[in-house]
């Protein structure tokens, strides 16, 4: 059965909307790469990134036993709020809530429920928000809820390392694809896949716009330069990367396997001397 519609949380009149706020309709993006390089679009773009971290840091904060993905919802939607920003899935093609969990074969846009937390569970938490200035920040993280089995939390540690790994291709000439092999090489030492069916994205003034960053091989034979910007958010699984989508709801991705999924998300900004990972976390900085 459909979940019940629930009305939409409220957002404080003062806080700025992005497009698709009321009607759910979410504007094209430019079809081609955007460059942000003036120093005020930067600086606007480390503010999103900065609060979509903050509020992700919280979010996987209140992942425990007992706990509902609905009350974190709760809490987040209070938070981002509280920042002064606008939280980017609210209505975004009509989804329902401020945030995304996806719990154990859920690999992402999962939707909040009432489904409590348990021990063990492999939660991902997908936070973004748009700013006054007018642009978006986006990130995700996984936690393993209470205590985990060792392969939760080898699955965890092997998708946050992938991610790692593959910040470390970005810089001004190198290669798009770079990414997705560099993903590949550090699932399949350990025996995951990567999910193909869902990409990073490029971000700024639109939430989703070019390049798609693919998360597996590919002949994406695109060069990086100074000024692009886009999401990095491999998913890894433990059986097969194929995909379904819930029937209950019409959101959530699944495996069609079970196998449980972790992910990682950061927004990454190529600069004249490398990158600079925008959604780094201020209190446990592992990019600065």
């Amino acid at each position: 059965a459909m979940a019940a519609r629930r009305a939409l949380r409220a957002v404080p009149a003062s806080i700025t909307r992005p497009p698709y706020a009321q009607t759910g309709e979410v504007p094209p993006p430019p079809n081609h790469i955007v460059l942000y390089r003036e120093p005020e679009q930067v600086e606007a773009l480390r503010k999103a990134g900065r609060i979509a971290r903050r509020v992700l840091d919280y979010a996987l904060s209140l992942a425990k036993p007992g706990v509902t993905t609905l009350e974190i919802d709760e809490k987040v939607h209070e938070a981002i709020c509280n920042e002064g920003v606008y939280p980017a899935p609210l209505n975004y093609r009509g989804f329902p809530c401020s945030v995304c969990s996806s719990i154990n074969q859920e690999i992402c846009h999962g939707i909040p429920s009432e489904r409590a937390l348990k021990s063990g569970d492999i939660a991902k938490f997908d936070v973004s928000v748009f700013t006054e200035e007018g642009f978006y920040g986006d990130n995700c993280g996984t936690v393993v809820v209470g205590d985990g089995d060792a392969d939760a939390h080898r699955l965890d540690q092997t998708t946050k390392e992938s991610l790692r790994v593959a910040i470390e291709t970005v810089r001004p000439g190198s290669c798009l694809s770079d990414i997705g092999y560099a993903i590949e090489e550090v699932a399949k030492k350990e025996g995951y896949e990567s999910v193909s069916d869902y990409c990073g994205h490029g971000i700024g003034q639109w939430f989703h716009m070019m390049p798609n960053v693919q998360h597996v091989p590919n002949n994406l034979k695109f060069e990086l330069a100074e000024g692009m910007i886009f999401t990095i958010e491999p998913m890894l699984v433990e059986g097969s990367r194929a995909t379904r989508t819930s029937v209950e709801d019409g959101w959530a991705i699944l495996t069609c396997d079970g196998g449980r999924a972790a992910q990682y998300e950061h927004m990454v900004y190529v600069r004249a001397d490398g990158c600079e990972v925008l959604t780094d976390s201020e209190k446990f900085p592992e990019y600065s």
